[in-house]
């Protein structure tokens, strides 16, 4: 079934209320399309930013909506392809001072949770199956649908999977960048794809980039759809909504949305035009009409809260992040990986672990994820220093960008490595490319 056929299945009486509720916004809309046509003619290279919105229903008997009944299992899913269950994933469920316990996924993308695991944020899940990124999540998990993401090869291929609880119904993952504007309307821009939309609770809505264009800024935000008409309500905040962020075959980024906050519109994220992935986390109160400027206007009301910050120890992420270099030198690749990331855990803005991060994801042949890591340490560069350290990051960019011959994006980096550092290496490296082009 299309996912238009799907948009009208509500039931009764949510569908009469939205029918004729909606019958009034599309005449709002017609009148706004026809403001909007009008300052075209007036200058016909602006481009109108109007939001079209239509009536979506739902399929009460999809997959994910029936194995959710079940509070005693979790549901894996593909997150590139409509409702396709993940069979044989081996899911891993851990918590401080109890044996790591594993159940296999059936042939519905079932897995079983087993007895003794509390369902809180002490307890960790991680999801594998080759030919997939790893997925690791801190529970409440408990009857909801996971989805894993196929590993990507584009170096500058960027995927992003929401999930969320049984309440609300519809909530929908939007993508802004340049002039365009993907979500369920629009599901397909140049190298960019809603490659999923779920109208049925639990998700996944999946967005992925297939290359990021240097220069352009992404933003990503999460829109309340059951709850359109009511910019006071707490539905979204209180939905255990989590976005994944996916480079190459790794999970590289997880956001967790505050509870109990008001708003029906979660901004959640940016990806800068140097490829920085930077934190919004803010929340917006609107109504349907002013959702059409959300992004390029101030036609909305921001809900102030007091995130909740993970604790900062700046000590603790020097110790871990020596034990990361430990490992590294002893080719435990690994290993060190996962400390230098426990090591970021602990302080966010620890920018030499960004940078050996990105050391041992090349090593380790995750060229994607060192890109990610270099960028990361080259925006957290500070100090007197700071020039060096973001030659040096640049540097092991472009070396990247050649290995795999994208030799402009090679040019790019040495240049700027060159920029900040003049060094014979870096002029090497610019000579090398161009005679190669």
């Amino acid at each position: 079934m299309s996912t238009n056929d799907k948009k009208y299945n509500y039931n009764l009486t949510m569908h009469i209320y939205k029918s004729t509720m909606k019958t009034m916004l599309l005449l709002e809309l017609l009148l706004l399309c026809f403001s909007c046509n009008s300052k075209k003619q007036d200058n016909s290279n602006q481009q109108s930013d109007v939001l079209e919105i239509t009536p979506k229903s739902s399929n009460p008997t999809t997959l994910n909506e029936s194995i959710a009944i079940e509070k005693s299992t979790i549901q894996i899913l593909s997150a590139v392809i409509k409702d396709k269950p993940i069979i044989g994933a081996e899911v891993i469920f851990q918590r401080s001072g109890k044996t790591s316990s594993v159940s296999i996924t059936d042939t519905q993308g079932i897995a079983k949770i087993p007895n003794g695991f509390n369902d809180d944020s002490e307890t960790v899940i991680i999801i594998k199956k080759e030919g997939y990124s790893t997925l690791v999540a801190k529970c409440a998990c408990k009857g909801l649908t996971y989805a894993i993401s196929p590993k990507m090869k584009n170096l500058d291929g960027v995927r992003v999977v929401l999930n969320w609880g049984e309440a609300p119904m519809d909530l929908d993952l939007h993508l802004r960048y340049e002039d365009k504007h993907v979500f369920f309307r629009n599901m397909e821009e140049t190298t960019v794809n809603l490659d999923v939309d779920d109208t049925d609770s639990y998700g996944p809505e999946t967005i992925t980039i297939d290359k990021k264009k240097y220069g352009v800024e992404y933003s990503f935000f999460i829109h309340d759809f059951t709850n359109y008409e009511l910019p006071h309500s707490k539905e979204l905040s209180n939905s255990d909504a989590k976005v994944y962020v996916y480079i190459g075959s790794s999970l590289i980024k997880t956001f967790y949305i505050p509870s109990h906050v008001t708003g029906n519109i979660w901004d959640v994220f940016k990806i800068s035009a140097e490829g920085e992935i930077i934190t919004i986390n803010k929340f917006y109160q609107s109504t349907i009409t002013n959702l059409e400027h959300l992004m390029k206007s101030n036609n909305y009301q921001e809900t102030n809260f007091e995130a909740t910050s993970n604790r900062i120890d700046i000590t603790e992420a020097k110790e871990v992040n020596k034990l990361g270099e430990k490992q590294y030198h002893n080719n435990n690749l690994e290993e060190s990986i996962v400390l230098y990331k426990k090591s970021i855990e602990l302080n966010p803005e620890f920018g030499q672990a960004y940078s050996n991060l990105g050391l041992a994801y090349y090593k380790n042949g995750n060229k994607a994820e060192a890109i990610w890591a270099n960028r990361k340490a080259i925006a957290l560069a500070s100090g007197t220093n700071k020039h060096i350290t973001k030659a040096n990051s640049y540097y092991n960019i472009a070396k990247i960008y050649e290995d795999e011959s994208n030799y402009d994006e090679a040019i790019r980096y040495y240049s700027f490595a060159h920029g900040n550092n003049p060094r014979e290496a870096y002029t090497r490296g610019l000579n090398r490319v161009r005679s190669k082009m």
